[in-house]
This record gives C-alpha cells, sequence and structure tokens, in this order.
C-alpha cells in the first residue's frame, strides 16, 4: 500500500484494538489527524505491537508518531516481553539513601523505556511525571518521584538524559502540578486553591531541572489553579503562554491531556474542548477510548493543521532497534536492579 502524503494535523486518537480496523484506518487518514496513542487495549504481544506500529507508520507520509504512556508502575501499557520499571516513588525512596545511586537508576529508567518501546515502534511515552508527591492525590501518588522538588527534578533530569541517549524525546505531566489537587481528573474538576507564588516556588522546579535537560514536550494538567486562572491549565493562556513559554522559556510541544476525561469538561462538548486547548497554546489535542467523540473531533478539526512541524519532528525516536545488543541496555537492567 502507497503511503498517502497528507500533512500533520493537531488530533492523538487511539485505534479500538491490536490491529487496525476499516474505521482506524479512516480515522488515522483523516487531515486532522496528527498522531496516535497506544493503551493495553491495543498490546497483545510484543510481535503483535511491532506489525501495528508498522502499519501505522505506513499508512501515511509523514508518518503519524506512535506513543504511549509508559512511565512503570500502574501506568505501563506493555508488560508482557516488556522490563518491568517501578514506580517513580521507588526512586524517590532510594535517593533518600543514596543519591548517587538513584540519579544512576533513573537514567536506567529512560534508558530501558528508549530502548524497548523504539525497538517495537513507539517514538516516545509520556513521561516523566514531574508531579509533587505531596500525599494528597490518590492519582499521582507513587507515580511522582519525591515531595522534594529539587530531588524530583535531578532524578527527573537523569530519566530524560537516559531517553535521549537512546534517541527518544522526553513529555513532563502535570503542568504545573496535579500533585496537591486531591481529586482525580479523570472523574472529576480538580481545584488547587494555593497562592501562585507557592505554586512557583515548588510544583515549577522540576520543570525548570527537565527543560535543562532537554524536555521535549509538556502535558498541562486538568486543573484549576484559582488564584492564578479560573480556567483549567490545558485553556489557560495564562499558564501555557505567561509561564510556561515566557517565564521558563520552554519552546518545545505541548500536548493536551485526554479531553475525553472530567477535568476538561468545562470548556463543553469534545470540539469546545479542543478548540479551548488550542486557542490556549497546546499544538496536538488527545480524545481517547472515545470513536463517536474522535469522529466528531476530527471533522470539526479538518481544516487545522499543526503550526509548528518541527516540534512534532522532534518527537519521532531516532536510532537502531537491535537494543538487546547494547551495553547501555545490558548496564541498565543491572541498575534497575538496585531500586528497592
Amino acid at each position: 500500500m502507497r503511503r498517502v502524503k497528507l500533512p500533520l494535523g493537531t488530533v492523538v486518537l487511539d485505534p479500538a484494538g491490536p490491529a487496525l480496523t476499516e474505521d482506524d484506518r479512516r480515522r488515522l487518514l483523516h487531515p486532522a489527524a496528527g498522531g496516535v496513542i497506544l493503551f493495553a487495549h491495543n498490546f497483545e504481544n510484543p510481535e503483535q505491537l511491532l506489525a501495528l506500529t508498522e502499519e501505522i507508520t505506513a499508512l501515511r507520509d509523514p508518518g503519524l508518531p506512535i506513543c504511549v504512556d509508559h512511565e512503570g508502575g500502574r501506568v505501563q501499557r506493555f508488560v508482557l516481553g516488556f522490563t518491568a520499571i517501578p514506580p517513580m516513588r521507588r526512586l524517590g525512596v532510594l535517593w533518600d539513601r543514596d543519591r548517587e545511586t538513584a540519579q544512576r537508576a533513573a537514567r536506567a529508567v529512560g534508558t530501558v523505556i528508549s530502548a524497548e518501546l523504539g525497538a517495537h515502534g513507539v517514538d516516545f511515552s509520556f513521561t516523566p511525571v514531574l508531579d509533587l508527591d505531596y500525599g494528597a492525590s490518590a492519582v499521582i501518588g507513587h507515580r511522582a518521584f519525591h515531595y522534594d522538588p529539587n530531588a524530583a527534578g535531578a532524578l527527573a533530569a537523569q530519566l530524560i538524559e537516559g531517553l535521549a541517549g537512546g534517541g527518544m524525546a522526553a513529555v513532563g505531566k502535570h503542568f504545573p502540578g496535579h500533585g496537591f489537587a486531591a481529586a482525580d481528573s479523570h472523574v472529576a474538576v480538580p481545584t488547587d486553591q494555593r497562592p501562585v507564588k507557592d505554586i512557583f516556588r515548588k510544583d515549577l522546579v522540576p520543570y525548570r531541572a527537565a527543560i535543562k535537560a532537554g524536555l521535549a514536550a509538556v502535558m498541562p494538567a486538568h486543573v484549576i489553579y484559582s488564584q492564578a486562572d479560573p480556567e483549567p491549565a490545558g485553556y489557560s493562556r495564562y499558564w501555557l503562554q505567561d509561564v510556561l513559554r515566557g517565564q521558563l522559556g520552554f519552546d518545545g510541544l505541548i500536548f493536551s491531556d485526554d479531553l475525553s476525561m472530567e477535568g476538561a469538561s468545562t470548556a463543553g462538548g469534545i470540539p469546545e474542548r479542543a478548540k479551548a486547548a488550542l486557542a490556549a497554546g497546546c499544538d496536538l489535542v488527545l480524545l481517547c477510548q472515545n470513536p463517536e467523540g474522535q469522529e466528531k473531533l476530527l471533522d470539526s478539526l479538518a481544516s487545522t493543521s499543526v503550526s509548528f512541524p518541527e516540534r512534532i519532528e522532534k518527537m519521532r525516536r531516532r536510532g537502531g532497534r537491535d537494543f538487546r545488543k547494547s551495553v547501555a541496555y545490558r548496564e541498565a537492567l543491572d541498575a534497575l536492579r538496585q531500586v528497592p
């Protein structure tokens, strides 16, 4: 099948299952499609995953970037045939005991993720989580490295450098920080009522370290920071333009979080949510596990193309696929064995 020459759009969506259906192909060939995110329902085994990503890549020119939430712990979509990545909080525990070993383990996480995902045709993972572990958010919990922003920043920077060593870009989330808000944005609209100066003093510290380490993309939180803006961060020009782009100097890609989440509901229906996110400064919008909503979203953005395609190109994985022969990969596996 000849690849269809088609510019990338602004919508990231997921296929319905482990193999593409005709409806999947039609949606992925829509002018508004700009990327593919995979979940556990798209995975059976490594061989099937590689066949799926190869088919997705062959559909269009340029190919749709392929991504996944593969953080470790309870958020690891691919299990069979993949190394079990520990929750990031365990790296924080190790940090309290031995900082050098913890940083080596964080870099190893990045090395292993980039090697194993890249070998199966996946361009990048939505990692690292840069939220702080305040003990308030169950949905974040041990996904966060630490409650200390300097520890979180140092560990995240090492993970980012480990990813980069394997040719993979990093995505920091959930800007400016979901760790303090107790509600789960999948099912509620969380509000963080802290003074803005507290968020700057603590929650933005890991972002500064991550950006310095080469962070390529950011995903904002579906959280309202009421002392700064009545809109959730993903719909807020204040957070995305004034703070992230302006004060932090970030020039990479901005993804919305999944627009099907309840935290995104403040803007109205799915098309309205996407337009609000794009207007605030998001480059790409995600809509997951919602085929009917994806149809409406794609049609509503049919004439919208990516404003900065070079930001997307930086997200494509670089390097070979024969990772098991890599000395760096084997050393990374040894380093992960040091994580308690």
